[in-house]
């Protein structure tokens, strides 16, 4: 197994991995640097559009270009001239904050939303769905701070954290209806050293997650037994996702600020690499195509 430092842009607030098998190249965003980067590992060049508003989730579509999630809202976005095209406006002040999401396999965007209060967040969050008609429905409340949507291979059980509490959760998914049910505790990460943050599954069912705080990549079983943890060289580690032409490749984004503003690069050594993009090679592990968005 070897990490690595990739020659990319260092984010604030590095998150969001997603591979792009039609572009062959890694988009990641900077949220509070309000950016989105495509990184190309073939030429190890990086191509970055600047977003209006801070940007939380970046997912694909289908028909070309990208949904991102602004504070300002749910847009389309043109991966090549940068056009955003609102489809889900939020008020300002915004009532909570989009904040991670992914699409299941009948091209449906599940987004987490969160208080605004970061440092602080209360139980007013929540988990929403888009759907290809534009349709929005929420499917959970009572959540303070969300992270790391993502479903097991078969799609019937969708994992996502409430990250204040450090826990993960397990809900049962109904693939046709899109909607939830059952959600129960899946996994607790208090006892290793941070709270759960971006996650992705395996082509093995393995859930990988990145550990916020504690400078770890863990992997759970289905069982929610823990498989193995990697120690990265920074300690806010805030997201993975799969990638490369086989897929064999685990991407990892870093932050350069904690929540209190305190900048972990500022003493030098490891940490000066906070923010930067990682990538795991030698995992004897394979993610699977994320699905695109239909709408």
């Amino acid at each position: 197994m070897r990490i690595t430092r990739l020659d990319a842009p260092v984010c604030a607030g590095g998150e969001n991995p997603m591979w792009d098998a039609r572009r062959q190249v890694l988009h990641f965003i900077d949220n509070s640097g309000m950016k989105v980067h495509s990184f190309d590992p073939a030429s190890g060049t990086t191509r970055t559009l600047a977003m209006p508003a801070v940007i939380t989730t970046l997912v694909l579509r289908a028909g070309g270009g990208a949904v991102v999630t602004l504070r300002s809202g749910i847009h389309f976005l043109d991966l090549d001239s940068g056009a955003l095209e609102p489809v889900h406006p939020l008020p300002d002040p915004p009532p909570y904050v989009w904040n991670d999401g992914k699409v299941d396999a009948r091209g449906r965007f599940v987004i987490g939303a969160s208080t605004a209060n970061f440092a602080a967040p209360g139980p007013d969050g929540g988990l929403f769905r888009l759907d290809p008609d534009g349709g929005l429905s929420r499917l959970d409340s009572g959540i303070h701070f969300s992270n790391g949507p993502c479903w097991s291979p078969d799609g019937g059980t969708l994992y996502f954290s409430d990250s204040w509490l450090n826990t993960i959760y397990a809900y049962d998914y109904d693939g046709e209806t899109g909607t939830v049910a059952n959600r129960r505790v899946f996994a607790e990460t208090t006892a290793l050293g941070g709270l759960p943050d971006g996650a992705t599954v395996d082509a093995d069912g393995l859930l990988w997650v990145a550990l916020f705080r504690a400078g770890k990549v863990a992997a759970f079983r289905p069982d929610g037994t823990l498989a193995r943890t990697i120690a990265m060289p920074v300690r806010l580690v805030s997201s993975v996702g799969f990638g490369g032409p086989d897929l064999d490749r685990l991407y990892v984004t870093t932050i350069a600020h904690d929540v209190a503003g305190a900048a972990q690069g500022a003493g030098g050594g490891e940490e000066a690499q906070a923010g930067s993009l990682f990538v795991i090679e030698g995992l004897d592990a394979q993610g699977r195509p994320e699905p695109l968005f239909a709408g």
